[in-house]
């Protein structure tokens, strides 16, 4: 058994010029002297105790080594001396550690380019390590595929539906932006509440993957005949006649609810459209996701399923810029929109039914797998939900100013987007009438806001780590009162901006949807790359009780009342005013105060928080 060592004074020079002896043990004689010019070892068997001495690998010695200096031969017994590979220990005091400052040594091996191949090779090794360490195994590839093949198709579909419902309702005959505020109050709402309770009755009695074909099949069938039977004979279905006799007697406020009794049909599409995404993708999907996927495999890849979702938007938002561009092929007198929805539905009908056809295939081969799915392994102890009343909460959020500033915050940033974004899209008729158009710019539109939030999402990280979270959770807020204030100052001075338009080559109208559009956009990449996250950090400080508590309370008060708020404010403006235009003073106004409360809530959450923090380190 031989036994190597290097004779250095430093670690650089252990590794640019050591003196390498084989000591055979325990005879303690040196049988062998290896020097560059008469190798008589390999660099296999000599290099692994230079790179251990490089990497700082665990190392063990023994035996003995003999020194020649100028005065003469010196033999040195060595120790036994282990070294983790976690040790403290700095590299350049290993070797001056174990053999001491030893300088004139005999034999000297140069052996920098055998090391250099050795360590490009560990190298190479190392980064091919990484790789395989990002690829899932095969057992998670067989389900992670499937799936996520089904989030994409499920995502592919609602921004078509999100898309194309917008199109519908805004567009309609004696509709308009106005009609959304309305609709999201008093026809999404009932039935959001009506398919709770049906889903809750159909859990009982059903499985969960016939619950899954269940709710599906209607949605699927609905925008077929919607496509192929219901919009080629809206003359008939809808009651254009009843709406006209009843807008004449009624004040103009009441135009709204008449468009939606008028257009109905387009109603029940948006319904459809809106209840796809809350059923079919956040509670049918990411059950099923969770039923299947361990804690751990959901921490290394549910953020990419995230990622995945603006890879969707990106291309759904192309096919239906595609799709609606198809009018320019077709010979006067045919309804281009007719065939584009025919296109659009077909495109959903096909992604659904391809999800389908992968919810079976993993039902009949994956979920039965204990290989994939091990039923067997716990997800960790189920946390108690505290359930809170609206007067729980509210009491709650007056004796917490950390919770009260939280859900400031959540509420918000619903009523100001809500606010802009139904004005922008009043605009967005007045600058696009024709539907063709205008479902052209909403998949431009899609796309865009995919991209701007697939880069969003790569850089909230870094925003985190150098500007921390008071700079994150700002951001959401000045961008929306930044633009938002722009976009409506260039519709309250269209005038005053008309030169301004003029030297970019464009309208005031255009200007005012382009920089709407530009709000709309950076408004959802910052929520969802960094309002999001800066929400979530902020329960992390907090005690269990405040945790759960203030999480409670918020869902309860704080969601609620961001999605209404904005929507009943409109409503009543509208009433007053007349319509959305009249009404744009009014919400600029309104815009103004919320972010002000939003940024100073923010300001003063981002103090409590650091406190909360220090404290935690402290404790």
């Amino acid at each position: 058994q031989y036994y190597i060592c290097a004779l250095a004074s430093t670690f650089d020079d252990a590794i640019r010029r050591p003196s390498i002896h084989c000591i055979n043990h325990p005879s303690d004689q040196v049988v062998e002297s290896a020097s560059h010019n008469n190798m008589k070892m390999r660099p296999p068997q000599i290099l692994p105790i230079i790179l251990a001495l490089q990497t700082n690998t665990a190392v063990a010695f023994t035996g003995s080594y003999s020194h020649v200096t100028s005065v003469g031969s010196v033999r040195r017994q060595i120790p036994y001396m282990p070294m983790s590979t976690s040790s403290a220990v700095s590299k350049k005091s290993v070797v001056p550690a174990v053999f001491g400052r030893q300088k004139d040594s005999f034999g000297r091996l140069n052996m920098s380019t055998v090391a250099a191949e050795e360590e490009e090779e560990t190298e190479k090794k190392s980064i091919w390590k990484k790789i395989k360490s990002i690829i899932p195994p095969a057992n998670e590839r067989k389900k992670l595929l499937p799936l996520g093949l089904i989030f994409f198709c499920n995502l592919f579909i609602y921004t078509i539906l999100r898309d194309t419902k917008d199109v519908l309702m805004v567009t309609a005959p004696g509709s308009g932006a106005e009609v959304i505020p309305f609709l999201k109050t008093y026809v999404n709402l009932p039935a959001a509440i009506g398919f709770t309770v049906l889903y809750s009755k159909l859990c009982n009695k059903m499985e969960q993957k016939d619950v899954f074909y269940t709710c599906t099949f209607p949605f699927l069938a609905f925008f077929s005949a919607f496509a192929m039977f219901i919009y080629p004979n809206v003359n008939v279905l809808h009651p254009n006649a009843l709406i006209d006799h009843l807008a004449g007697i009624l004040p103009l406020g009441f135009s709204a609810p008449l468009s939606i009794i008028r257009n109905w049909s387009y109603a029940l599409f948006y319904v459809m459209a809106e209840m796809w995404g809350s059923v079919v993708v956040s509670l049918l999907f990411w059950s099923f996701a969770n039923e299947i996927t361990s804690v751990d495999e959901a921490k290394k890849y549910y953020p990419l399923f995230g990622m995945g979702a603006n890879v969707a938007l990106i291309f759904s938002g192309q096919y239906v810029k595609w799709v609606s561009n198809i009018r320019k092929a077709l010979p006067p007198g045919v309804d281009a929109w007719g065939v584009s929805l025919k296109y659009l539905m077909g495109a959903v009908v096909a992604c659904g039914c391809s999800m389908l056809g992968l919810f079976s295939y993993m039902q009949r081969n994956i979920v039965n797998d204990p290989a994939s799915v091990d039923k067997t392994k716990k997800k960790g102890p189920k946390k108690a939900k505290v359930k809170m009343g609206m007067r729980e909460s509210a009491k709650f959020l007056m004796d917490s100013e950390y919770i009260r500033n939280l859900a400031t915050l959540v509420i918000s940033y619903g009523m100001c987007i809500n606010i802009v974004e139904v004005t922008w899209k009043s605009k967005l008729k007045m600058a696009f009438p024709n539907p063709n158009d205008y479902s052209t710019f909403m998949g431009n539109f899609s796309s865009a806001t995919g991209t701007v939030t697939l880069i969003m999402m790569l850089l909230g990280r870094s925003i985190f780590q150098k500007f921390g979270w008071r700079v994150a959770a700002l951001i959401t807020p000045t961008m929306i009162g930044v633009t938002g204030l722009a976009f409506f100052g260039l519709n309250m001075f269209s005038g005053f901006f008309e030169p301004v338009a003029g030297a970019l080559g464009t309208t005031p109208l255009m200007l005012a949807v382009l920089v709407g559009a530009a709000q709309n956009i950076l408004s959802k990449s910052s929520k969802y790359s960094l309002f999001d996250p800066c929400k979530e950090m902020a329960y992390i400080p907090l005690d269990q009780e405040s945790k759960t508590k203030g999480k409670a309370a918020v869902d309860v008060i704080g969601n609620p009342l961001g999605k209404s708020g904005g929507s009943f404010i409109q409503q009543i403006l509208i009433f007053l005013v007349g319509n959305l235009a009249m009404a744009t003073p009014y919400l600029a106004g309104i815009l103004g105060v919320l972010v002000y409360f939003w940024v100073k809530a923010a300001n003063s959450l981002a103090t409590k928080f650091d406190e909360a923090m220090i404290a935690v380190e402290e404790a």
